[in-house]
């Protein structure tokens, strides 16, 4: 029986950042075996057990896939565990829409337009708070940009600034753009002056926490567009420009400061919210 075609979602209503894709194959020669050998159940209660099967959403989302799932961009790809061929591979494709005032009215709309017919898609509900979604984000955005390409902490800027204004045309403002600063003139928002973009104190501010919040891992400290800064160069210079006091962050340690700058962040920008999972096999 030939497979099903495979429905392309419309997904273009929805603001940058607030749709991420997972792709993830399940080998159901594995489920299989796990069924019979490990589990000792008979082969056709197992055939039935596979029918009904639902995998959760952490199995389908994980950076790190476990047996019987796996990640494979390959044209042709075999089970990496017992070598199974294409035919015993099952291809789960995932949609994680952010609830919100941004996206409600276009989730609304998608859900209305998925066919019902042979649970070709499936939708689920999570439930997170504010900070789980930021720090999502950031993982998602950390695993999109290549670190070792300087030209990553103008496209993590882009991103925090769609995520923050998802309104603005952040296409034109970013087409041949080589450089972003930190205004010297501006009081809020941002200016393009040629191929350079200024950004606010605060706004370049929060762009320097994000770019080092991504990147801190990766090396020691973390990459911004002002260098590599440490935690305590990185609360000093946020110090400096005004931002801890406009915040009313009054502590003096650096890792009190962090949590209360990251705590900011995370309840602000409508990061908060359901998130909508959306299933296709």
């Amino acid at each position: 029986m030939p497979p099903a075609k495979q429905r392309e979602l419309d997904l273009t209503e929805f603001p940058p950042g607030t749709v991420t894709e997972y792709t993830t194959l399940v080998c159901l020669a594995c489920i299989f075996d796990i069924f019979t050998k490990q589990l000792n159940i008979a082969p056709r209660t197992a055939f039935s057990e596979i029918k009904r099967h639902t995998p959760t959403i952490a199995e389908l989302t994980s950076r790190g896939a476990l047996r019987p799932y796996f990640d494979s961009e390959a044209k042709h790809p075999h089970c990496p565990y017992c070598g199974s061929a294409k035919r015993w591979l099952a291809r789960f494709d995932t949609y994680c829409i952010e609830g919100g005032k941004t996206t409600d009215a276009a989730r609304r709309a998608l859900l209305r337009k998925l066919p019902k017919a042979e649970d070709q898609f499936v939708v689920t509900e999570k439930k997170s708070d504010s900070g789980a979604v930021f720090f999502e984000w950031l993982d998602t955005l950390g695993r999109s940009l290549d670190l070792n390409d300087e030209t990553w902490l103008i496209d993590a800027s882009r991103m925090y600034l769609e995520r923050r204004e998802p309104r603005t045309n952040w296409d034109e403002v970013f087409d041949e753009l080589r450089a972003v600063r930190r205004s010297s003139r501006l009081s809020e928002g941002w200016e393009r002056d040629g191929a350079r973009l200024f950004l606010a104190p605060s706004l370049f501010s929060e762009a320097l926490l994000i770019q080092y919040l991504v990147s801190r891992s990766h090396a020691h400290g973390g990459l911004t567009l002002e260098g590599r800064l440490t935690l305590m160069e990185l609360v000093r210079r946020l110090r400096y420009s005004g931002y801890l006091e406009q915040l009313g962050i009054t502590e003096n340690d650096p890792g009190e400061v962090f949590e209360k700058l990251v705590n900011h962040l995370a309840a602000t920008h409508d990061w908060s919210g359901a998130q909508e999972q959306i299933r296709t096999a």
